[in-house]
């Protein structure tokens, strides 16, 4: 931005633009545009009304756009074509005069920009974020997509991934953050604290990990996350170009406010240049003379409003006299601000009382001896600057002599220069001095040192004396001397430059010729100063030479200055004015027209006249010399205003604040510079920058703009952007309309003030708007405030609500009222949001159609007609999918509704609300619900999904379980529940009398490979009323949790694993619904149970009779192996046992569950005793083996006849051949049945306590068996044969079962010990009869006879 202040480039600019536009053509028809919009600066930006101005760079005037008549084309219609004109000509003059609105608006505001004296730029209001636009969101859309298809360079683990991606798909996707960032109210920090309270509950959820921190996790996520959201932008410009626009959000300068009002009023450069120019904003002075003469004429406006009862239309005929007081005393207010404005920088004088001609009515008339100036009151400080340069003529010295000067203002100090030889007398020394004498005597001395003895002072070769003003020439003059006597040098000549500052209270100085009444009463040259005591307070002080105080002095409180004609009979002075009070003139008169005009000008500042003196003549004359810039024989103030008449602008600048309706103006640049910061970077929601607030709280106090006026004005500019879509701050309303209410309904802080009948009205039509605009926002809350952003809003919308609702400022307003609105909105609220809910459901699901349809290839008029058709048609199946779908929807709606907008601390009831609407937007959906599963087939369970998602959704929220949908979806379902479990109950009965009907007895080695596929159906009532019915399929169930232990190990048979799985898959299922209704709930798990229990007392009780039919069936010699179907039957019990603890338990009350272990225990036992039964069959089995062989050793029995037989024939063989042992294949042949027996029982059945329990009864029982086959034999020798092979079986039972972990205590029992003996002395009997065992013998040895194993 160009300075506006500098003139010398820019004024070569100007005159060449003032020259073309005298030399342009004058057109001569049409309307014709002012210089000011034919003409655009350097840098100009163009205003609102444009029109058909000169093209390029500030050409002549042209005609506005159409050219001349000759130029036009003919038109065929010569009517039309003139109405086109005419309309043209109103558009252009309405554009016109919008224009010359704006820049004399425009004027009033740089006044306040360029010397503000009531408000300051605020420093403590909140920081505004950087906006996000449209182009940028979907920047960061792209970047977030491009992380997670892994195309950044990101780091990161699963959790974070399915972070990002949950925040993809629910924050940047959602069509209403797209409404917030067109609105205008979307910030990069809003959504980074959306992904913030979106991982908090995530990364709480984990778990603990050593060493590693939650806080640590979320820190480090949300680095990643500013990583993704910046993308490849450099952090350290990114972080200077945010710091730049933080500083120019806290704070601007002049400048930057002026180009900023230029953009918002539509200003070109050139014009504001020229404004800037000719009001002088650099000039204080001026701009404080401005604002007394505005003061002054707003207090005689108070006046005419009183004298002419003119006042605005009042609530109150008694607020009239009040009106007057206040424009009174909001005036008083800003004059004495004005007043403590200081007029020098660290100037020490003594500030006035305020004293005004015209202010007598408001002021005590006794003080006004008080405010009368004495000479004491004017006080003067100047600082002079006397720098020596050389001495010029000194010829007599030697030239190594030293000389030196003194220097000293006179009644001060006296300063030295360096010493210097007299050949080369030059220094460049400075001393600076102070005085409070306007017009001081500075003697300058030159001296030589003295080389006599004697001597006692140096030689002073010679003097100069000069008396400096403030007006004084700034640069180095050479002085001629006055020189000593005995010096010969009498041409002395010094060169030095004497600078004396003009102090900031004086405003000016100079010789004058004068001439008063009461002071100066001699018409006499005297040197005059323009004193400011305060800001009000001004005196014209004459002084004489070497003194501080003024001679005389006149105040010109109620003087009016201006030019006046030669006077005749006062000789001295050319050019004259005056300065005239009632009953006083004094005439001035100055030596040349320049030192009148600026004389005048001062004088018209200090006056704070409304007259603005005008020179008689024009003065300003531009002479071009050679090429130079012009010369000019007036002030360069005066050069501009004239250039800003040229140019049009004359009537803007010199126009009176006083007669322009400020209240309109100001609702217009308020409403422009809202415009403007709702357009910027920032999302402001409304606020003004600080820079703004400053220019608007001065343009109020400076030009009486009503408080309520302005806030009402805000408010409707808010509300006219909030309902066309721009998010306002709720906050900023509340503030504007809390400030308006206290004054319409007198309960201002500072005490009642006037109220006008138009502010009572606008502000009723404003309330009601606001009430209209608050209800639909709560009505529209989801789309209103997104994702709980801006933060807070809804809060202080709720707050907003409540205070407008009050019929005045003081009587709340009862809570139920405020509940009541809000609960009709919440009501509406519950509509709209399913409305667009289901909106975007069904539009979803069409594209879902669309993409799966087989002509989605074709044109896209095809494909919308296939859509169409496919929406009409739509199957059971494809309504409750959608139906599933909605509920997805419904549930995520009401959490983000639980996570964002339910926590309004302020209002307890708020959380009620939410609830009743909850349950209201859930009845919305329970019509199509309840449509959706009317439709579905009977006996359908394909609904329970959605029973489940919504179950587990409701059951774990406080406020909706078991609320009225709640209820109502209990009421659905539990029918359904029911039937369901009667039909499985049927299945699962016919399943096991089908399957042990069938059952081969192979064990399931893996149970999903034995076991029937498993779907999504439920099974049919129609296939259960089917005599030859199959298995219905099972739901798709979670694994039961047995399963992964017992899948690499033989099981039961498959009937029974599958009816183990049915059972556990069915109770799954149910416990999974998790039944909200506890009694409901109990009453289905305790059918499960007994039905799980009847279903495994039917299992045990057919494994029973299959496991004896099947030993019935098997063979009774020693070649009898235990089949693979025996053990299957045994691990059949060890899974009914297992199961039955699982499938059959309770939890419930203690009486109930005291009947429910009777009826368990029974199971419990049928299962014991079943398996005891089990054993004891399979050990009988063994037994009658056992007598088998003992019946082929029967008969070896002595003293039968096959026994001789036998023993003569073995006995005759072996004495030719090698006759085999005889026996011993029987022994073999047991030993091996019963290792096999052991090791298939060991092996396959899973339950080692039934294994052991079978083991010891199997040993017990054979050995009782042999030890009453021996008691028999008591009197009888057993025969050789008998003997061996009883030794063999005995010896090989023992140690067997003795490797199978039989304890001691039944191994070494007594039968046992008797059978031992027994065989132990027949074993000695045989051994002496015999004459030898050959190798057998009971007797323990490291020799087994291994050629018998």
């Amino acid at each position: 931005m160009l300075d506006p202040s500098s003139s010398e480039e820019e004024g070569d600019e100007i005159v060449e633009v003032e020259r073309r536009e005298v030399a342009a053509p004058k057109s001569g028809g049409g309307a014709r545009l002012s210089p000011g919009r034919a003409a655009d600066g350097p840098g100009g930006g163009g205003g609102d009304g444009g029109g058909g101005g000169g093209g390029g760079g500030g050409g002549g005037l042209q005609p506005p756009g159409r050219g001349s008549a000759g130029g036009r084309p003919s038109s065929p219609s010569p009517s039309a074509a003139s109405d086109k004109e005419k309309e043209d000509l109103e558009k252009m003059q309405r554009e016109e005069e919008e224009r010359k609105k704006r820049l004399q608006l425009y004027v009033f505001v740089m006044r306040c920009i360029a010397y503000p004296f009531n408000a300051k730029q605020p420093t403590d209001m909140a920081r505004r974020q950087q906006k996000i636009s449209k182009q940028h969101l979907q920047m960061v859309k792209e970047r977030f997509q491009a992380f997670l298809n892994g195309e950044t360079q990101i780091v990161a683990d699963e959790a974070f991934i399915n972070a990002v991606q949950s925040y993809y798909e629910v924050f940047l996707k959602s069509d209403r953050v797209s409404r917030m960032v067109q609105s205008g109210g979307c910030s990069a920090s809003d959504s980074r604290e959306v992904f913030k309270k979106h991982i908090e509950k995530r990364v709480r959820s984990l778990p603990e990990i050593d060493g590693l921190s939650k806080e640590t996790v979320l820190s480090s996520w949300m680095a990643k996350f500013d990583t993704i959201y910046r993308g490849e932008e450099d952090p350290r410009k990114h972080q200077q170009r945010m710091t730049a626009s933080a500083a120019s959000e806290l704070i601007l300068s002049k400048d930057q406010l002026y180009e900023m009002f230029q953009q918002i009023l539509g200003i070109k450069k050139f014009e504001h240049q020229l404004l800037y120019n000719a009001c002088q904003l650099d000039n204080p002075d001026e701009q404080a003379a401005q604002i007394r003469r505005e003061l002054d004429g707003r207090l005689q406006m108070a006046d005419q409003i009183a004298k002419g009862s003119k006042f605005p239309k009042f609530v109150s005929k008694e607020m009239e006299a009040m009106y007057i007081e206040e424009l009174r005393s909001s005036v008083n207010l800003l004059m004495a601000n004005l007043e403590s404005m200081p007029v020098s920088k660290g100037g020490e004088f003594k500030l006035q009382k305020l004293k005004r001609g015209h202010n007598t009515s408001i002021m005590d008339m006794g003080q006004e001896d008080e405010n009368t100036l004495s000479k004491s009151d004017v006080v003067l400080s100047f600082t002079l600057e006397v720098v020596i340069v050389e001495v010029q003529g000194l010829k007599s010295l030697a030239p190594n002599r030293i000389v030196y000067c003194t220097m000293e203002v006179e009644g001060g100090h006296k300063l030295q220069t360096d010493q210097a030889e007299a050949s080369k007398p030059t220094w460049g020394t400075q001393g600076d001095f102070t005085t409070t004498q306007p017009l001081p005597a500075v003697k300058v001395k030159l001296f030589t040192e003295s080389t006599g003895v004697l001597a006692l002072e140096d030689k002073e070769l010679g003097r100069v004396v000069l008396h400096p003003t403030p007006n004084s020439p700034k640069q180095s003059e050479l002085h001629k001397m006055t020189v000593s006597k005995g010096c010969p040098d009498s041409d002395l000549r010094i060169k030095l430059a004497i600078r004396m500052d003009k102090p900031q209270n004086m405003k000016h100085c100079g010789y004058l010729w004068a001439i008063g009444k009461n002071v100066w009463k001699r018409w006499k040259k005297r040197f005059f100063v323009l004193v400011q005591v305060s800001q009000y307070t001004f005196a014209m002080c004459s002084y004489r030479e070497k003194k501080a105080e003024p001679v005389e002095l006149l105040q010109l409180d109620g003087y009016t200055v201006d030019y006046t004609d030669p006077q005749p009979g006062l000789d001295g002075g050319r050019t004259f004015f005056n300065a005239v009070k009632e009953g006083d003139t004094v005439i001035f008169a100055s030596d040349d027209e320049q030192d009148r005009i600026l004389w005048v000008q001062a004088m018209y500042r200090a006056t704070g006249q409304s007259h603005k003196p005008v020179p008689p003549t024009q003065v300003q004359k531009l002479n071009s010399r050679g090429g130079t810039a012009p010369q000019l024989d007036a002030p360069i103030s005066q050069f501009y205003a004239d250039r800003a008449q040229k140019h049009g602008m004359d009537e803007f600048i010199s126009a009176n604040p006083c007669n322009f309706d400020h209240s309109s103006l100001f609702e217009l640049v308020q409403r422009l510079t809202l415009d403007h910061r709702l357009n910027d970077s920032y999302s402001c929601l409304g606020w003004f920058s600080p820079g703004q607030v400053f220019v608007m709280d001065e343009y109020c106090a400076r030009n009486g703009v009503r408080g309520c006026h302005r806030h009402l004005c805000y408010l409707s500019d808010l509300l006219e952007r909030a309902e066309n879509g721009a998010m306002i701050d709720p906050t900023l309303l509340h503030y504007s309309f809390a400030f308006c209410a206290s004054h319409v309904h007198g309960n201002r802080p500072d005490g009642i003030g006037t109220v006008s009948v138009e502010e009572r009205d606008r502000f009723e039509e404003i309330k009601e708007r606001l009430r209209v605009l608050l209800e639909n926002q709560i009505t529209h809350f989801r789309y209103c405030f997104p994702f709980g952003r801006p933060e807070g809003a809804l809060k202080a919308t709720l707050s907003l609500l409540e205070r407008v609702l009050m019929k005045d400022i003081v009587t709340p307003v009862p809570q139920e009222e405020v509940k009541t609105v809000i609960r009709k909105c919440l009501e509406q609220a519950a509509l709209v949001n399913y409305q667009r809910l289901s909106e975007y459901a069904k539009l979803e699901g069409k594209k879902r159609e669309m993409y799966e349809h087989p002509v989605f290839c074709l044109a896209s008029q095809v494909m919308d007609l296939t859509i169409q058709n496919v929406g009409r048609l739509a199957t059971p199946a494809k309504k409750l999918e959608d139906t599933i779908r909605l509920a997805e929807l419904v549930i995520e709606v009401l959490q983000q509704n639980e996570e964002h907008h339910a926590e309004v601390s302020a209002f307890a009831w708020w959380s009620d609300l939410m609830v009743e609407h909850a349950e209201t937007f859930l009845s919305l959906y329970s019509v199509d619900m309840d449509s959706a599963l009317e439709v579905q087939p009977p006996d359908s369970w394909d609904s329970f999904p959605l029973f489940q998602l919504l179950n587990d959704f409701l059951r774990v929220d406080y406020n909706l379980c078991n609320g009225k949908f709640h209820k109502h979806l209990q009421d659905l379902y539990a029918p359904l529940v029911v039937r369901y479990v009667d039909l499985m109950e049927s299945s699962i009965a016919q399943s096991i009398h089908r399957g042990f009907e069938r059952e081969s007895w192979e064990p399931v080695k893996s149970i999903t490979s034995s076991l029937p596929n498993v779907n999504i159906q439920m099974p049919k009532v129609s296939n259960l009323s089917v005599p030859s019915v199959n298995l219905p399929p099972i739901p798709s169930f979670s694994t039961p949790t047995w399963m992964t232990d017992t899948v690499d190990t033989d099981n039961g048979s498959g009937t029974s694993e599958d009816l183990f799985w049915k059972l556990d898959a069915l109770q799954t299922f149910i416990r999974d619904l998790h039944w909200p209704e506890e009694e409901f709930g109990k009453h289905l798990e305790s059918r499960l149970k007994l039905m799980s229990s009847d279903m495994i007392e039917s299992c045990v009780k057919r494994t029973r009779a299959a496991f004896e039919a099947r030993l019935q069936k098997s063979s009774r010699a020693t070649d009898f192996r235990v089949p693979q179907s025996i053990c299957t039957m045994f691990n059949v019990m060890v899974d009914a046992k297992a199961q039955s603890a699982k499938l059959c338990a309770m939890e419930l009350g203690q009486e109930f569950v005291r009947d429910w272990r009777q009826y368990h225990s029974q199971i419990d036992n049928l299962i014991e005793e079943t398996v005891k039964e089990m054993i004891t069959l399979l050990v009988a089995k063994f037994v009658v083996i056992l007598e088998n062989v003992l019946a082929k050793l029967s008969r070896y029995d002595e003293g039968t006849l096959f026994s001789s037989f036998l023993s003569f024939t073995v006995k005759a063989a072996s004495k030719y051949v090698d006759v085999p042992k005889p026996g011993m294949d029987v022994a073999d042949g047991y030993v091996t049945f019963v290792r096999h027996s052991q090791d298939m029982l060991r092996d396959k059945v899973n339950e080692e306590v039934y294994v052991e329990r079978l083991f010891d009864q199997w040993y017990t029982s054979t050995m009782n068996l042999l030890g009453t086959w021996l008691t028999d034999r008591m009197d009888l020798q057993l025969h050789l044969y008998q003997l061996k092979i009883l030794i063999r079986i005995v010896k090989k039972k023992y140690r067997d079962f003795r490797l199978q972990g039989v304890l001691d205590s039944t191994l070494n029992s007594k039968m046992y010990e008797t059978v031992r003996n027994r065989l132990t002395l027949e074993e000695a009997t045989a051994s002496v009869r015999e004459g030898g065992m050959q190798g057998i013998s009971m007797r323990d040895s490291d020799e087994e006879d291994d050629d018998d194993n």
